[in-house]
């Protein structure tokens, strides 16, 4: 996730929100008091407390992508684990894709060679293969040709070792995780913890794999329901970059939900797909993001459309696009925060080392500034200190 967004926004808040689904406007507002400094901790935490839902969690939201993944390898138990030991708010747990036989499994990618072991699996050489993936062609091991069982016997890596050298050390240890797995272990963690675990699972290609008679919308919900997951101030969020499958689980279930957003030029491929010219500048205008609010709760836009980055790759002026999603009843959870410098916008950046950190307590605090409701990162432990720091501050 995470491409560049040049976008400007011209747009002004509007006067009044459609009233929707107002499930999480305790967020909304808890995130308004925190942005403006009208409450301190005491009263931030006891806002926090006061809601259900979404609207029940501390704001700014530390959202742990993909795990802990900036310290392990991502979408493991052993991620997982680790974020809620590093005190993360939400879980990403996962990346929803299926297995040739329709179970769901937590992946970034439907291609796997990247992120498990399956190139030193002789008896898999034969499974690789190329195909078009949302337009662009892709050469690999894809979860839909192998059945569950067969991707049991693989095991995860790191997937950006020349960044993370220390992740390596990882390779092998854990095994792809299933969806309903991640059901259970939200359950169990939820029991050992003494407090309510949050999971943030979004759909992959939606469009894609319903093409080849593998919907991930109707598999996403029967396992909620099974699990008794499936409803509004259910602790799971829901999300995809395609609209289409957000409004497909809208019918399904009553999970909170929210739309990714990726660079303004780009289009949603369930929009390319159905002939739809608009572009993911068209969806944050005013009528825009209005449109999303009538059958989603949130939106999850790459960090550059909040504060677009100049050719330099450094910072510019804060868009509207806080104030116009709040003004219809959204929230924002953004993408994505890691500490390393080539991830960081270049004005945030010390050294030139590839896995060196930079000043990235600096750049929380800028986009905290912008009033988002929470942010998605790969090192929640400072995100939480960034939070702590910018509530007290």
């Amino acid at each position: 996730m995470g491409t560049q967004g040049t976008q400007e926004s011209n747009q002004q808040a509007g006067a009044g929100g459609t009233g929707r689904r107002a499930l999480l406007g305790a967020a909304v507002l808890g995130a308004t008091g925190s942005v403006l400094g009208l409450a301190g901790p005491a009263n931030a935490a006891e806002r926090s407390r006061s809601g259900k839902g979404l609207g029940s969690l501390p704001v700014p939201t530390i959202i742990g992508h993909r795990g802990a993944s900036g310290y392990r390898p991502e979408h493991t138990f052993g991620s997982y684990q680790l974020a809620l030991d590093l005190g993360a708010d939400i879980v990403e747990a996962g990346d929803l894709v299926p297995t040739r036989d329709g179970h769901l499994v937590c992946r970034h990618e439907p291609e796997i060679g990247g992120t498990t072991d399956v190139a030193s699996h002789p008896e898999f050489a034969g499974r690789r293969t190329t195909k078009v993936l949302d337009g662009v062609s892709t050469t690999g091991w894809f979860t839909e040709d192998f059945t569950l069982a067969e991707l049991k016997t693989l095991r995860a890596v790191e997937r950006i070792p020349a960044n993370r050298p220390h992740n390596t050390l990882y390779d092998g240890r854990w095994e792809i995780p299933t969806f309903e797995e991640v059901l259970k272990w939200q359950d169990e963690q939820t029991r050992k913890r003494g407090k309510q675990v949050w999971i943030y699972p979004e759909t992959k290609h939606p469009t894609y794999f319903r093409k080849l008679g593998l919907g991930l919308e109707e598999r996403v919900a029967k396992l909620l329901h099974k699990h008794g997951k499936d409803r509004k101030n259910s602790p799971v969020v829901l999300q995809s970059f395609e609209p289409s499958s957000i409004q497909r689980l809208n019918k399904l279930v009553d999970n909170p939900l929210v739309v990714l957003l990726s660079g303004a030029a780009t289009r949603p491929w369930d929009f390319v797909e159905a002939g739809d010219p608009r572009t993911v500048a068209d969806l944050i205008t005013r009528a825009g993001l209005r449109e999303i609010a009538g059958y989603a709760q949130g939106i999850g836009p790459t960090l550059d459309l909040v504060i677009p980055k100049d050719a330099a790759g450094n910072l510019t002026t804060p868009t509207t696009l806080v104030k116009d999603a709040h003004a219809v009843g959204l929230i924002l959870h953004p993408y994505t925060m890691r500490n390393e410098n080539p991830f960081l916008p270049a004005n945030f950046r010390k050294g030139t080392d590839a896995d060196a950190y930079g000043d990235s307590f600096g750049a929380f605090r800028t986009y905290f500034a912008t009033g988002i409701d929470g942010v998605f990162t790969d090192n929640p432990d400072t995100g939480l200190l960034a939070r702590a720091d910018f509530v007290n501050g």
